[in-house]
C-alpha cells in the first residue's frame, strides 16, 4: 500500500492529484446532478433511508425513464431497435468474425433491456467474473483499508444525488455502490481509490448487478483507462497532450488558441476523460458515448473531447469572444448543449476520422518527450486495449465463460397447488425427468437492471411460470432484475 495519504486523491481546492477533477471545477455543481459537493456534519454519507438529499419521503417525485428526479438530468429520445438474440449467446462468433455488425449496433445504440449484459460482454467483465468465481465475495466480505473505507463514505452522496438509485443516504444504491469501490481498493491495494472511480461504477451500478459492476470498473481501470486513477496522474497528462496532438489536425484554430492562453490539456479534459463524460453530458448522450467505448475503446473518449473542443473553440469568430484562460475555461464549463445533443454529437464523433492508430502513433511520440524533460513513468501501466476485440484477443475466452447463466432463483405461486387444481393436474402426470428440464422463460426483457423505486418488481408480468423454485430466465435469455 502507498504511504500517500488519501487527501491527495480527494476533491479538494488544495490538492487534484489522482482525483481526477482539477480545483477549479471542485467549487461549481455538476453539470446535469446540480449536486451539493458539501460534506455532511460527521463527514459520512451513511445514514437514514429517510435522509433524501433534501427530498421528503413522503414527497411524490417524477422519475423520467432514466431514472433521474425530475430535470435534474437532460435527456432525448433513444434509438429501440431490436438487438439478435443470438449474438450474446455466441459472442465469440460474433466477435471474430461478425466484429462490424457488433460494432454498428453499438453505434446505433444498444438497447436498454440488454445494455447491461452488453457492456459486461463487452469489457470482457463477464469472462473475468466467470474466471474468478467467489473472488467479489471474498473481497465484499473483508473490512477495506481504513483510509479508504472513510474516504469512499464520504464521496458516496455526490454520486447522481438525483437519481433514484442513489438518493437514499445509506439506500441499496449507495450501499452496493461503497461495497464495489471498497472491493477494488483491495484487488489493487497499490492503486487504492480515486473520486473520479466512483461516477464509472456509480453508472455501471445503474445497470447491473454489484458483482457485475464490479468486475467491469476492473476492466475500465485496467483495460481501457489503465493507469488513470492512479497518484500522479501521469497516465492522464500523457493522454492531454495526445488530445492536443490530435486536436492541431482537427482544428487547428483551437489548438492555436489553447495552447496562446497556456490552457494546459488537464485543465480542460481530465473530469471528461477520468469520468468518462458521465458527469458532462446528457444522460442520453452519455449511454450512446459508453456503447460505443466499451466497444471500440479509448479513441471514443478523445473523439468526443475533439468534437466538443472543435464546435465550441474552432472558429476565428468563437476565439474572439474568449481573449484570456479565464474566459476559455468558462466557456468549455458551459458547452452549448446544441453540441451534447445525442443526435448531433454521435453523428460527429462516428465521423471523426481519428483511430486506435492514430492514437498509439501519438502515445509513443508524447511517450518519447515526456522521457526527455521527465524522465522514466512512475507509474508502469498495462498496455491499453483499444475496444472489446483487442481484450478478446489478448485473452481468449472459453465457451463456458461466455455461458450465460441464470441471475435470480424464484419460487413459483403455483407449488402449492395440488395435483387436482387445473393445469397442474397436467403437469403432475409428466415425468419426473421432463419437469426437471423445464424453465422459466420471460416474455420480454425488463428495461433497468433495478426497477424504478416507485414501482413494484412486476416479475409475474414478465414470464410464463411452468414450474418452482426455477431461474427466471432461461440459458438463452438471462436478464437482470
Amino acid at each position: 500500500m502507498s504511504a500517500e495519504s488519501p487527501g491527495k486523491k480527494l476533491l479538494s481546492a488544495d490538492s487534484c492529484r489522482g482525483n481526477g477533477l482539477s480545483p477549479a471545477e471542485s467549487s461549481r455543481s455538476l453539470r446535469g446532478t446540480t449536486e451539493d459537493l458539501r460534506d455532511d456534519g460527521e463527514g459520512n454519507s451513511l445514514g437514514s433511508d429517510s435522509d433524501m438529499n433534501g427530498f421528503a419521503v413522503t414527497e411524490e417525485r417524477q422519475v423520467n425513464k432514466y431514472g433521474f428526479i425530475g430535470d435534474s438530468q437532460q435527456y432525448s429520445g433513444e434509438l429501440a431497435e431490436e438487438i439478435p438474440t443470438e449474438m450474446l449467446n455466441s459472442w465469440d462468433k460474433w466477435m471474430a468474425k461478425k466484429h462490424k455488425k457488433v460494432k454498428l449496433r453499438c453505434q446505433k445504440g444498444i438497447p436498454p433491456s440488454l445494455r447491461g449484459r452488453a457492456w459486461l460482454y463487452l469489457s470482457g467483465g463477464k469472462v473475468k467474473k466467470e474466471q474468478n468465481q467467489g473472488k467479489f465475495q471474498e473481497l465484499d466480505s473483508q473490512p477495506g483499508d481504513p483510509k479508504w473505507v472513510d474516504v469512499i463514505e464520504r464521496d458516496l452522496h455526490r454520486q447522481f444525488p438525483f437519481h433514484e438509485m442513489f438518493v437514499a443516504r445509506g439506500g441499496h444504491g449507495q450501499q452496493d455502490l461503497f461495497r464495489v469501490l471498497k472491493a477494488y481498493t483491495l484487488h489493487r491495494p497499490e492503486e487504492g481509490y480515486c473520486q473520479a472511480q466512483a461516477p464509472i461504477a456509480a453508472v455501471l451500478l445503474m445497470h447491473m448487478p454489484a458483482e457485475d459492476a464490479f468486475w467491469g470498473l476492473v476492466q475500465i481501470c485496467e483495460k481501457y483507462l489503465p493507469g488513470y486513477y492512479s497518484a500522479g496522474l501521469e497516465a492522464i497528462q500523457l493522454d492531454g497532450e495526445i488530445l492536443y496532438a490530435l486536436l492541431q489536425r482537427v482544428s487547428p484554430v483551437a489548438c492555436r488558441h489553447l495552447r496562446k492562453h497556456k490552457v494546459e490539456p488537464t485543465m480542460c479534459m481530465t473530469e471528461w476523460f477520468m469520468c468518462a463524460f458521465s458527469r458532462t453530458l446528457p444522460w442520453a448522450s452519455v449511454l450512446r458515448v459508453w456503447d460505443m467505448f466499451l466497444c471500440e475503446g479509448v479513441k471514443i473518449i478523445f473523439r468526443v473531447g475533439l468534437v466538443l473542443l472543435k464546435c465550441m473553440l474552432g472558429s476565428q469568430e468563437k476565439v474572439k469572444a474568449c481573449q484570456g484562460l479565464y474566459e476559455t475555461m468558462q466557456l468549455l464549463r458551459a458547452i452549448d448543449p446544441h453540441y451534447m445533443q445525442e443526435g448531433f454529437l454521435i453523428r460527429e464523433v462516428i465521423e471523426l476520422a481519428v483511430s486506435e492508430r492514430d492514437i498509439e502513433k501519438e502515445h509513443f511520440a508524447q511517450l518519447r518527450r515526456w522521457k526527455e524533460n521527465h524522465g522514466d513513468l512512475h507509474c508502469k501501466s498495462p498496455p491499453r486495449m483499444h475496444g472489446a476485440k483487442a481484450i478478446m484477443t489478448a485473452e481468449p475466452p472459453s465457451r463456458q465463460d461466455l455461458r450465460q447463466k441464470p441471475t435470480i432463483i424464484v419460487e413459483s405461486p403455483l407449488e402449492s397447488k395440488t395435483d387436482g387444481e387445473g393445469v397442474n393436474a397436467k403437469e403432475s402426470k409428466k415425468p419426473e425427468e421432463e419437469k426437471q428440464k423445464e424453465t422459466i422463460v420471460p416474455l420480454k426483457e425488463t428495461g433497468d437492471p433495478y426497477p424504478a423505486l416507485s414501482d413494484p418488481s412486476p416479475v409475474l408480468e414478465h414470464m410464463t411460470v411452468r414450474g418452482s423454485n426455477e431461474s427466471l430466465s432461461s440459458a438463452e435469455h438471462d436478464t437482470y432484475l
